[in-house]
């Protein structure tokens, strides 16, 4: 299947895998622990290998296992995963205009696919929108092997919990791994005011139940973008203004 595509596409796929490595360890650690709490949880074998294969989001998958433990009602388990996926709206709207050309098949595919680490880094590349040859070849490159690389570690987990002590911190590790890749998405003075944002918020509100704090660090975060870049807008604009007006004046 591979050999099928264009020259260009295969470029793109391995640029695209070249690109993702550097998460793996990150990825593997996120897997494995979130493959343990499911096999240590309320789940059944099956249960935990059916919810990593169907769900493939490891917060929403950590945050409803308290709740399945505690017997609550389908619909809060249901209410505490959406909660926690708010996010991938924001993703789901900036990989739109690249992918709007696709039918809607292939673009549900690519959702399911779609990963936070995976969406900054390939926001970072700044494609221009709609069709470019390679894109969505460099997408996929991406895609498949963190899909890959989260199932085994995933599985590796559910399978051998008991083997794996409590005490090890893995959790930590798979988080320490992520942050330098979320520092470098930090490109303009508009994501930087975002991210501050969304951790104060998500500090202040740590202890709210059904881990709410994720999507309120989220619309904070995104209402903090809008603001400054209006902000930024309005101080080029009028200093645009200003320059014109001295160049228009006379000597």
């Amino acid at each position: 299947m591979f050999q099928r595509l264009s020259d260009v596409d295969r470029r793109a796929f391995i640029d695209g895998v070249r690109t993702y490595a550097p998460t793996f360890t990150a990825m593997f650690s996120w897997g494995l622990v979130t493959g343990i709490a499911m096999s240590k949880s309320v789940l059944t074998v099956t249960q935990a290998l059916g919810m990593s294969l169907l769900v493939y989001a490891g917060s929403s998958q950590l945050a409803v296992l308290p709740l399945l433990a505690a017997k609550l009602p389908t619909w809060t388990v249901l209410l505490t995963a959406a909660m926690v996926n708010t996010r991938f709206i924001v993703f789901s709207a900036g990989l739109a205009p690249h992918f709007s050309y696709l039918s809607m098949p292939r673009r549900l595919l690519l959702g399911y696919f779609n990963v936070d680490v995976l969406y900054l880094l390939f926001q970072t590349r700044d494609f221009g929108t709609g069709y470019r040859p390679g894109k969505e070849a460099f997408f996929w490159g991406m895609a498949v092997p963190s899909w890959i690389v989260w199932q085994i570690s995933s599985i590796i987990g559910i399978l051998l919990a008991r083997f794996f002590p409590d005490n090890w911190g893995l959790s930590l590790a798979g988080t320490l791994a992520l942050i330098p890749i979320m520092v470098s998405a930090i490109i303009s003075r508009s994501t930087l005011v975002a991210v501050v944002i969304a951790a104060i918020v998500a500090l202040a509100s740590s202890s709210m139940p059904y881990r709410l704090s994720l999507p309120l660090a989220i619309l904070a975060a995104l209402l903090a973008g809008i603001i400054s870049d209006i902000y930024v807008h309005n101080r080029s604009a009028k200093t645009l203004r200003c320059n014109r007006r001295r160049e228009g004046a006379p000597q």
